[in-house]
């Protein structure tokens, strides 16, 4: 009887400490999403350097501006980013950017220079790379969907798939997966997890990684699409799209973030510790100071 008592009380506690794991406790009370600036056209791309501060893009106007925490000010950085969408900072604070005015990745220098890293696919133009994550062994992992801009000219679809990529350290590119229209992606390094958004699908996939480019196959994450995501050290994944919503590990719906724009770009976490959620919505940028931070 000692022993039935015993393994039901174990049972009891690992039930508790499972339900309290599902709580999600990151967002201060009473604190709102901060207005920084509405002076863009359409936010997108942030990226956090290795000093916390924040790199976004307004790609209809070519530009990337720079978030500085202690000053809490926005300056320009770039005004020819080759109309830069998403970014990610690489291991020696460059910032890697899917530059989609001719479907290119690259590189740009904190003193600006810039550098081609991928033309297309197989001698064909992508369509336009959208968002990337960079998986901490010199590989790329990027979307490449179809959003034919104004701004391109004599522009053919040569690519007529939109697809999932992964440009190795040795500048080999593999197409990995195709979708209705892949978008965000993010990963983590420590969790060995990625996770790419099929927006038009209205769908979250996540897979794990298992090498270099090398996926498992995908599960569904969540029935939601994304336009850029973001995880905290919790493993809570953030969505954007109307404002931000937060999901945990197991695809379960646990917060949402309003924010007063038509639309919600992307996300990322900025600041001195990476506690301080920076969001790109439509023609501004806003800030949330959290109890949580950014997961590796």
């Amino acid at each position: 009887m000692k022993n039935i008592l015993n393994v039901a009380l174990v049972g009891l506690v690992l039930a508790f400490l499972s339900c309290k794991s599902t709580k999600y406790e990151a967002m201060f009370e009473n604190t709102e999403p901060k207005l920084i600036s509405d002076q863009f056209k359409f936010t997108e791309g942030p990226a956090t350097d290795k000093s916390g501060n924040v790199y976004f893009t307004d790609q209809p106007n070519d530009k990337i501006y720079v978030w500085d925490w202690k000053t809490d000010k926005i300056e320009l950085f770039s005004d020819k980013t080759g109309r830069a969408n998403g970014t990610y900072f690489d291991e020696n604070d460059r910032l890697i950017t899917c530059s989609d005015n001719e479907g290119e990745i690259w590189k740009i220098g904190k003193d600006k220079s810039v550098e081609v890293l991928s033309k297309g696919f197989e001698g064909k133009r992508l369509n336009g790379p959208n968002d990337l994550w960079l998986d901490g062994n010199g590989g790329i992992y990027f979307t490449d969907p179809l959003y034919e801009r104004d701004y391109w000219e004599n522009f053919k679809v040569e690519i007529p798939e939109k697809n999932l990529y992964y440009r190795n350290k040795d500048g080999k590119i593999t197409k990995l997966e195709t979708f209705v229209q892949p978008n965000g992606i993010i990963g983590s390094i420590s969790q060995k997890k990625l996770y790419v958004s099929d927006i038009d699908a209205g769908k979250t996939y996540v897979y794990d990684i298992l090498g270099d480019g090398k996926l498992s196959e995908k599960k569904l994450f969540c029935e939601m699409g994304s336009d850029g995501m973001t995880l905290d050290k919790e493993g809570n994944i953030y969505i954007t799209g109307d404002g931000v919503t937060v999901f945990n590990s197991r695809g379960e719906k646990v917060h949402h973030i309003k924010i007063p724009e038509d639309w919600t770009g992307n996300i990322t976490f900025g600041g001195e510790k990476n506690n301080i959620l920076f969001i790109t919505a439509s023609k501004s940028v806003y800030t949330l100071p959290t109890k949580t931070s950014a997961l590796k």
